[in-house]
């Protein structure tokens, strides 16, 4: 988190109650100071939420949790029936508060809108698009912590378990809260811009990810679309110029839709690439030499500018914050080295995979250059001709080696064989099965593009170059 931290009173025993709806069983003397899901990361005072997984339920944990610090918890109503004889003692000699409720993931839900709405002159800003909400998020966040205090959410807590532990975060103290809003089922959106209410809404683009969870792109635009559910009149929406949802987005919004990009923007002069330097941005009389690379990141970086100037940010301030925006792991970092990486193996899916193979491809380069591809996932029934089109993508640029890794990128690798790319081409279940053949067709001066989806940790294979 980035901002003013205040160490608050977040919630009483009857606040709790409030807010979640549920029903105390035990009222301890302590408030509330910060909310944990987790009971290892579990601290004094802190409001312990125990959430229900596929492999693990939470409840198991609660000891652990009081143990830990916790001065309250929260509890589903059937649990507690199988468990009260064992947590009862234990709450009493530790003075914690206890709530039973329905559900506790709705709990925490509710509670966080609860929180949300006693937080009157925070300006609420919520980013959602299909790629790049991370990175703009960082981006807007680092311009706007020039000019006042501002809070974002940490690493990728974009989702109906992490919005809502960000949203405890922010205080009386803050200016502005920046939530990046990522859904991957419908309904999600409508709990998160109910907790969110967003004063300002960016929608980066409607693309293919977690298509195979919703379906198509129209129900990708309208899940998206609901990040202005709660808009009255008074807010503003910012959508990419070139999206090919502009008019759907645009339409009966109950507030002002504004428009950015390079023909957009007011007072850009031009932009030139770098490379792996990053961009120059020249606008108004600034020259701003913005370190992310590649295309997409310098659309991220005026969609920053136009937030910015609607809010009125100096200028002086966009040029600090641009300048000093820095990579996130594992999105467009570059490790330098004998060899060059490019490491942008967080998170992968047909519209992202398109852009850094582009910029790859475009970029003047004396050694070779050299990709691994790693599957795309969450693509439902769409995945086969996803990767078969990425395989088709990469046959036709002028690289030297393609490596494939796991079950699903092997249609790409069928796809790249059979568009008869010229250089080296593998394909390997197992990522650290590729390892010795990437070492084999690496020298140094060479240029590494490694890009796929987070669950395939491509990241390992670092550790065999350099």
């Amino acid at each position: 988190m980035r901002g003013t931290k205040l160490k608050q009173n977040l919630f009483s025993c009857d606040e709790l109650v409030a807010g979640t709806k549920g029903i105390c069983i035990r009222a301890g003397s302590e408030h509330v100071l910060h909310v944990a899901i987790d009971s290892r990361e579990t601290v004094s005072g802190d409001l312990f939420v125990p959430l229900k997984g596929e492999k693990v339920d939470g409840h198991n944990y609660l000891e652990q949790a009081v143990a830990n610090g916790a001065v309250a918890v929260l509890v589903k109503h059937e649990e507690w029936c199988k468990r009260e004889a064992r947590l009862m003692p234990l709450l009493v000699t530790h003075d914690v508060t206890c709530i039973t409720v329905d559900d506790t993931l709705r709990a925490l839900q509710s509670l966080a809108v609860y929180h949300m709405r006693r937080l009157k002159h925070v300006f609420r800003i919520g980013i959602t698009g299909s790629s790049g909400k991370t990175t703009t998020k960082e981006i807007i966040g680092a311009v706007l912590e020039q000019a006042a205090s501002t809070i974002i959410n940490k690493g990728n807590l974009n989702s109906v378990i992490g919005v809502p532990l960000t949203a405890f975060e922010v205080n009386s103290a803050h200016e502005y809260a920046v939530f990046e809003m990522g859904i991957n089922h419908a309904g999600e959106m409508d709990i998160l811009a109910d907790i969110v209410r967003p004063d300002l809404a960016v929608i980066t683009n409607i693309g293919t990810a977690h298509i195979g969870l919703l379906g198509s792109k129209d129900n990708i635009a309208a899940e998206k679309k609901k990040v202005t559910r709660y808009f009255d009149g008074r807010q503003k929406l910012f959508i990419h110029e070139d999206d090919e949802f502009f008019t759907y987005l645009s339409e009966n919004i109950s507030g002002q839709v504004i428009a950015y990009g390079q023909k957009s923007v007011k007072g850009l002069l031009g932009i030139e690439d770098l490379g792996l330097d990053g961009t120059i941005i020249n606008w108004e009389e600034l020259q701003i030499r913005f370190p992310l690379i590649g295309k997409h990141n310098y659309i991220n970086a005026l969609a920053a500018i136009s937030v910015a100037v609607e809010l009125g940010v100096a200028k002086h301030y966009v040029k600090r914050g641009l300048e000093g925006v820095e990579p996130l792991f594992g999105r467009s970092e570059i490790v330098k080295g004998k060899t060059t990486i490019i490491k942008d193996c967080y998170n992968a899916n047909p519209d992202s995979v398109s852009r850094v193979l582009e910029f790859l491809n475009e970029l003047s380069w004396k050694g070779k250059k050299i990709v691994v591809l790693g599957s795309m996932l969450e693509l439902g029934v769409k995945s086969e001709s996803a990767h078969e089109q990425m395989g088709k993508l990469a046959a036709g640029y002028d690289f030297d080696c393609i490596l494939f890794s796991g079950s699903e990128a092997r249609a790409a690798f069928n796809a790249c064989k059979k568009h008869k790319f010229k250089g080296v081409t593998v394909w390997k279940k197992s990522v650290m099965d590729l390892a010795p053949i990437l070492e084999q067709n690496t020298r140094p001066g060479d240029i590494v593009l490694i890009k796929g989806s987070r669950a395939l940790e491509l990241e390992r294979l670092i550790q065999s170059l350099n």
